[in-house]
């Protein structure tokens, strides 16, 4: 008995389909074992470009001292902001400030490239936030335990490199976490679209807690608010 010709057609089509499905699915695999490939060696080179910036500041401060001189190392460029007040008592202008940091919750953090026009509204929130310079450690730390991206205005984990290639690729060449952790850190050209595609970090009550009567001093009378510099790490740790 001779097979219709429509059964044969369906035969075909799903032929078809099934040898694209079997492509696709090789091809994914391929990219995929070539992109970890590619973002091992990003991070390697990432690695030796921290290590070598970290040798020149050392070099440079050994030559300074040698010389009798001062070796003066550049202006930092990145901040964390961490809240640590809610919102009692919190002035129009620093509630402003707050949401434009997104720091719209209790314990929120997030990342800030320093300028006059950001510094001048750090200084305006500090009874309200404490703030200081992450070291790359930190950045990472808080990347790959907090870290969770906006993709169509949804709170992703960030659970492997195919959320935030997903959401920068395209964009910026962001494919991995090491080029996002770099451009965060370095305050790269596209720092502004990768902080953004980061959700602002929830962080924890810190071990020990904040004293009810140290919160409202300043860090350098012995409180928590405002600037702390690089202590800021030891408060991360405490906090992640």
């Amino acid at each position: 008995m001779k097979t219709p010709e429509s059964v044969l057609k369906k035969q075909a089509t799903q032929e078809k389909l099934a040898a694209a499905a079997a492509a696709a699915a090789k091809a994914a695999e391929e990219k995929a074992a070539a992109d970890a490939v590619k973002f091992v060696a990003n991070s390697k080179k990432y690695d030796e470009e921290y290590e070598a910036a970290q040798q020149l500041a050392i070099d440079n401060r050994r030559k300074a001292k040698a010389d009798g001189g001062f070796f003066v190392p550049a202006e930092p460029k990145l901040a964390l902001v961490i809240r640590i007040r809610g919102i009692i008592g919190v002035s129009p202008k620093a509630k402003k400030v707050m949401q434009l940091f997104r720091l719209r919750q209790l314990h929120n953090a997030t990342f800030v490239k320093l300028n006059e026009a950001t510094i001048r509204m750090l200084r305006l929130i500090e009874p309200y936030v404490t703030y200081g310079y992450p070291t790359r450690a930190t950045v990472q730390k808080l990347v790959y335990k907090r870290g969770f991206g906006k993709i169509n205005k949804q709170r992703i984990p960030i659970a492997n490199n195919d959320v935030i290639s997903q959401g920068l690729a395209d964009s910026t060449g962001i494919e991995c976490a090491a080029d996002l952790i770099n451009e965060i850190y370095t305050v790269g050209p596209n720092f502004k679209k990768a902080n953004n595609f980061l959700w602002p970090f929830k962080l924890s009550n810190p071990k020990g807690g904040f004293s009810s009567k140290t919160k409202l001093l300043h860090f350098m009378e012995g409180g928590e608010a405002g600037a702390r510099g690089e202590e800021i790490n030891k408060l991360v740790a405490k906090m992640i």
